[in-house]
């Protein structure tokens, strides 16, 4: 059972998702504000969050920042075609995902299904139990754990799996296209911005410096890759 948490000021649209997402596996909480949402994640056990953007009260992006705070789950912003900088801005918080206003049921049902298989530690890109140590990162894919030079670091889930899949084979170049299509499961629209933001967010966790980065290095024109070291 999921615990799946709405947080969106328009009752059509919450009452939307709670059609889409009818469903025994799915328990479903919802909120009008970020406010509301922080207090439901503070009191119960959720492990994803559909957050909108605009909200009285306190708006998803400020929701969001504090959400970081505490925790690492999972979080797709529902944004509006007009919201595009603010979308951006909330990956660079933390956000694993978004979904565009109007919704595409069987979109929004396809990306919460694969934000939280990769959650619940499913389905992962190299085998479960390994260890990956690349110079000073340590990744244990047992406990789910990412440590820099002894010190650990909080990624986001998708944060994690883009880390995982490019300690997996050091000094291969993976393009913006296959690292969205290995991460998200999805046809690569639109890849380019979304994974160099993730990118950028990894880099200012687990380099010392993050814009001359030891790690994790452009290879320009051509995509990312982790340094064999």
């Amino acid at each position: 059972m999921a615990n799946i948490l709405i947080c969106d000021d328009e009752k059509d649209i919450v009452n939307a998702l709670l059609i889409y997402l009818s469903d025994p596996e799915y328990h479903l909480y919802t909120a009008c504000n970020g406010k509301e949402a922080l207090d439901i994640l503070q009191q119960e056990e959720i492990h994803l969050v559909l957050l909108d953007i605009m909200m009285p009260v306190m708006d998803g992006l400020t929701a969001l920042h504090k959400i970081r705070e505490i925790s690492n789950v999972p979080v797709i912003l529902l944004t509006a075609k007009s919201e595009d900088t603010d979308m951006i801005l909330g990956l660079n918080i933390g956000a694993d995902d978004y979904i565009t206003k109007p919704f595409n049921p069987m979109a929004v049902k396809a990306r919460i299904h694969s934000a939280l298989r990769r959650y619940m530690k499913l389905g992962s890109n190299t085998t479960s139990g390994e260890v990956l140590v690349n110079g000073g990162i340590e990744l244990d894919d047992v406990k789910k754990e990412v440590t820099a030079d002894g010190k650990p670091v909080s990624l986001t889930p998708k944060e994690y799996d883009i880390l995982k899949l490019l300690m997996s084979e050091p000094g291969r170049v993976f393009s913006p296209k296959e690292i969205y299509q290995l991460i998200w499961k999805e046809k690569p629209f639109g890849s380019d911005n979304t994974v160099a933001v993730h990118i950028r967010h990894i880099r200012e966790k687990i380099e010392i410096d993050p814009a001359d980065p030891r790690y994790l290095k452009v290879i320009f024109g051509q995509g990312y890759k982790m340094e064999d070291l």
